[in-house]
C-alpha cells in the first residue's frame, strides 16, 4: 500500500516506517495519524515482518509535534474526541501490537512526537535528539497518552517537571532518565536499531508477543500483571515455537522458530 505522508518498506524481516513530511518537520496531522495506523496494521499482519522501526525523514525531526492549525478552533467536545480517537487509532494501537516496535528518534520529538515514541516498545536516539512535551505553553495538556506514559518511563517527579516547564531535554538527559535505551550518532541510528532488531528476530516472535502483553498488563487499570503473565506463560506451552525452542536446547543446537 502506498501513502502520502508515510513510507514503509520491509527488508530481511524488518519493516521501517518513515514519517515523510520533512517541510513540516514531520508534524502529525489527522491524515498522517490514519496513514501511520494503516502502515502499522499492514506490517503487523505481514508474517514476514518480525520487527517494526519507526523514524522521521530528514535530519532535524522525528516528529516535531502535532499540526496545531487543525485543532486551534476546537471546542471542549471536539478536543476530547480528537484525543480519544488519536489514542485508539495510533498510540494505544502501537503499544499493544505483538510485533516489537522500536522508535528511532532522529531529531526533535516534541508533543505528539514524543508521545508517539513513548507508545513504542522502546527508543533509540541520535545525539542531536531533543525531547519534550510543550503543550502547557499552548494552554493545553498532552492528549495522546503523554501524561500517563511519561511518568511510567521517567518517574512522576521528572514527568511533572517536564510537563509543567514545557521544556526540552537532550539525548543524554533522556538516557539518564530512562526515556531512551541507547544514544548513537545520526548515521548509526538506523543501523543500531537494525542490529537490535536482528537480535530480537533470533528469538520466538510468538513468545515475544506474549511477553509484550504481560508487560503491558502491569500498566493497565483493572489488570493484574502477574495473572496475565501466568496466562501468557501457559499459552506458550501450546505453541510450535515452544516445542522447537526446548527441543533445540536439549539437542544443543540453535532454534529455528516457525514464528507467527
Amino acid at each position: 500500500m502506498s501513502y502520502k505522508n508515510v513510507l514503509s518498506k520491509n527488508q530481511n524481516g524488518i519493516t521501517t516506517i518513515t514519517i515523510n513530511r520533512p517541510k513540516k518537520l514531520n508534524a502529525l496531522n489527522r491524515e498522517t495519524i490514519q496513514e501511520l495506523h494503516d502502515a502499522f496494521n499492514e506490517a503487523d499482519a505481514d508474517s514476514n515482518s518480525k520487527v517494526i522501526i519507526i523514524t522521521g525523514s530528514g535530519e532535524k525531526a522525528f516528529v516535531a509535534g502535532a499540526d496545531i492549525s487543525e485543532f486551534a478552533h476546537f471546542d471542549v467536545k471536539e478536543g476530547a474526541k480528537l484525543a480519544a480517537k488519536g489514542q485508539k487509532l495510533l498510540f494505544d494501537f502501537i503499544e499493544n501490537l505483538t510485533t516489537p516496535v522500536i522508535a528511532a528518534i532522529n531529531g526533535f520529538a516534541l508533543g505528539g512526537g514524543l508521545e508517539l515514541a513513548m507508545a513504542c516498545h522502546f527508543r533509540v536516539a541520535s545525539t542531536n535528539a531533543r525531547m519534550g512535551l510543550p503543550e502547557t505553553s499552548l494552554g493545553v495538556i498532552p492528549g495522546y497518552g503523554g501524561t500517563q506514559r511519561l511518568p511510567q518511563l521517567v518517574g512522576k517527579g521528572r514527568a511533572m517537571e517536564m510537563i509543567m516547564t514545557a521544556g526540552m531535554i537532550d539525548a543524554n538527559q533522556a538516557l539518564s532518565y530512562g526515556l531512551v535505551n541507547h544514544i548513537v550518532s545520526q548515521e548509526e541510528l538506523l543501523p543500531r536499531c537494525e542490529t537490535i532488531a536482528e537480535k530480537i528476530m533470533k528469538n520466538s516472535s510468538v513468545a515475544i508477543g506474549k511477553a509484550i502483553k504481560a508487560i503491558n498488563a502491569n500498566y493497565k487499570e483493572g489488570k493484574d500483571g502477574y495473572k496475565t503473565e501466568i496466562k501468557q506463560f501457559g499459552k506458550c506451552f501450546g505453541t510450535e515455537d515452544f516445542i522447537e525452542g526446548t527441543t533445540a536446547f536439549l539437542e544443543k543446537r540453535k532454534a529455528d522458530f516457525p514464528g507467527r
